[in-house]
């Protein structure tokens, strides 16, 4: 049954400007609606509802990811739009802010206004793509 559903995401914020700003206008998010319990967004034909919560303090590992056919160009998309991709210590393509796997699936992060860790990710294994 939950197969034929679609996902929603659910994150936090302090500040409902700056996350509408950062979603909308870095990510390409569409504005469906605020009122008050949520701030809901549209991308891909699935929602984000991001929750004004007071003294929230972001987790330190990802909470929202993205698949995504080519992270090369998506990678650098997100630079142009202003985005700043996290450049841990580990992470090999330190330019284009992409980490390779021991497998060969490929991910990059960036954070919003609040601190929620975002990724988007390249796999190679054909069960994880349609």
């Amino acid at each position: 049954m939950l197969a034929a559903g679609k996902m929603i995401g659910f994150l936090f914020t302090n500040d409902y400007v700056l996350s509408r700003d950062f979603y909308e206008g870095k990510l390409g998010c569409e504005f469906l609606s605020q009122d008050q319990f949520a701030l809901a967004l549209k991308l891909g034909g699935h929602m984000i509802r991001i929750v004004k919560m007071a003294n929230f303090v972001a987790m330190r590992g990802t909470v929202l990811g993205w698949e995504v056919a080519d992270i090369e160009a998506v990678t650098g998309w997100l630079k142009g739009r202003g985005v700043m991709l996290e450049q841990y210590p580990f992470i090999q393509d330190q330019e284009r802010g992409i980490w390779t796997t021991p497998d060969g699936n490929k991910v990059a992060w960036f954070k919003d206004p609040d601190g929620n860790v975002l990724s988007v990710s390249q796999h190679l294994r054909a069960e994880l793509t349609p």
